[in-house]
C-alpha cells in the first residue's frame, strides 16, 4: 500500500494542476472559516459514483495552482469557497489533503476525513483512495482493513490507478478475498494503462508465465519496457534479460548491457550479477575483468550466488583482482552500514 501523503498528492498534481494558473500569492485569508456544505443527494453512497456531482469549474485550477506552488493558505481559501458555494468534490478532496498533511493549517485527521467523505459521496475517486489509506493506517479511528478494502474497491471502479494496483495485490495475496489472478490482472491493467510502473511490471510478469492472462512474452516485454523507462528497477532487469536473450523482442546485447548497468547502479543484485557476467565474457560490452570482479563482489554481498564468476575471479592475477576488490569496497561498506541501521531501527 502507498502512503496517502505521497500517492494522493501525486494524483492531485497529475490530474488537477493547471500549468497556466495565475499567481495566487496575494490572497491569504484565515484558515478558520467553517464549512457550510449542502448534503450530498440521497442517491450518493460512499461506494457509488454520483452522476449529479457538479463538474469542475475553471476557477478550481487556481486552488491546485496555489497548492502546487506551496501557497497552501491560498489553496485552502479558494477550495473552501468552491466547496461551500458549489459543492465541488475536487475542492473538498483538496481540503482533505491540506488537513491530512498540515499544509498551511494545523493537521487535523478528523476534519480531513470529513472532507474526504463529503467528496467521496459525490464520486471523487481520490477522496475514496484517501479514505482507504486512513482506514488502513488507523487515522481518525482504529485500523480497519475491511473498510480500507471497500474504499479501494470504490476508487478502483472509478479507474483510480493506485487503488486498482493495491486492490490487485489483495487478490494476489488471497486473504481479504479468495485468490483470483484473473481479477488481479484486470485491476493491474487499469493501473498499467494509467501509467503506473509497478502495475506494468507486475502485469508483465503475469503475461510471462500466463497467470490470469494468456501467456504472451511480447506483451510482457512491452509492459516491462514502459516500466523500465519510469525507472522501475525490477522491470529494467526483466526487460534487459529479454533483450539479451532475444525473448519476445529482437536480441540487442549492447542495449541490454546498458540497462543492466542502470539497474545495477540502482542496487539490484541480479542486475549486478548479469553485468559482471557481461564484463567477464565481453558480450554486449567490452570485456573488463576488474569491473567484472567489482560487480560480482557487490552482487554477492547483496545475496546473489554465482559459482562461475567465483571461478572466473579465482583465475585472475592478484593485481586485476585487487583492483576489482578495491572498487567494490565502497559499495559493500555502504550496504553494511545500511543493514546495521535497519537492525538498530528494529531493535528500538
Amino acid at each position: 500500500m502507498k502512503l496517502v501523503e505521497k500517492a494522493l498528492a501525486a494524483a492531485l498534481f497529475a490530474i488537477f494542476v493547471s500549468a497556466g494558473s495565475n499567481d495566487p500569492a496575494a490572497a491569504q485569508p484565515p484558515a478558520s472559516r467553517p464549512p457550510s456544505v449542502k448534503p450530498a443527494p440521497q442517491s450518493a453512497a460512499p461506494l457509488q459514483q454520483n452522476s449529479q456531482a457538479a463538474p469542475a469549474a475553471p476557477q478550481l485550477d487556481l486552488a491546485f495552482g496555489a497548492f502546487q506552488r506551496g501557497y497552501f493558505l491560498t489553496a485552502f481559501a479558494i477550495a473552501t469557497k468552491r466547496a461551500t458555494d458549489n459543492n465541488d468534490a475536487k475542492a473538498m478532496t483538496l481540503l482533505g489533503e491540506l488537513y491530512a498533511n498540515g499544509l498551511g493549517i494545523a493537521r487535523n485527521d478528523k476534519k480531513a476525513a470529513e472532507w474526504y467523505k463529503l467528496a467521496a459521496a459525490r464520486g471523487d475517486s481520490n477522496a475514496m483512495f484517501a479514505l482507504a489509506m486512513f482506514a488502513l493506517n488507523g487515522r481518525d479511528g482504529p485500523r480497519d482493513r475491511q473498510a480500507s478494502t471497500q474504499w479501494l474497491e470504490a476508487a478502483a471502479k472509478l479507474g483510480h490507478p493506485v487503488a486498482a494496483y493495491d486492490l490487485a495485490l489483495l487478490y494476489i495475496e488471497g486473504q481479504m478475498f479468495p485468490q483470483d489472478f484473473a481479477r488481479a490482472a484486470q485491476l493491474l491493467r487499469v493501473a498499467a494503462d494509467a501509467g503506473n510502473p509497478d502495475a506494468q511490471y507486475a502485469l508483465g510478469t503475469f503475461y510471462k508465465v500466463g497467470r490470469g492472462v494468456p501467456q504472451d512474452m511480447h506483451e510482457a516485454v512491452r509492459l516491462w519496457s514502459r516500466a523500465a523507462l519510469a525507472d522501475n528497477t525490477d522491470a529494467q532487469v526483466e526487460y534487459a534479460i529479454a533483450l539479451f536473450n532475444g525473448d519476445g523482442i529482437d536480441r540487442d546485447e549492447a542495449a541490454a548491457a546498458a540497462i543492466f548497468r542502470k539497474a545495477a547502479m540502482h542496487g539490484s543484485p541480479i542486475a549486478q550479477d548479469r553485468l559482471a557476467r557481461i564484463l567477464a565474457d565481453g558480450k554486449g560490452a567490452p570485456a573488463d575483468a576488474a569491473e567484472a570482479v567489482k560487480w560480482h563482489l557487490i552482487s554477492r554481498a547483496g545475496g546473489e550466488t554465482d559459482l562461475e564468476l567465483d571461478a572466473f575471479m579465482d583465475k585472475l592475477d592478484p593485481k586485476t583482482r585487487g583492483i576489482g576488490e578495491a572498487g567494490s569496497k565502497p559499495w559493500i561498506d555502504a550496504m553494511q552500514k545500511e543493514r546495521q541501521a535497519q537492525e538498530q531501527a528494529k531493535a528500538k
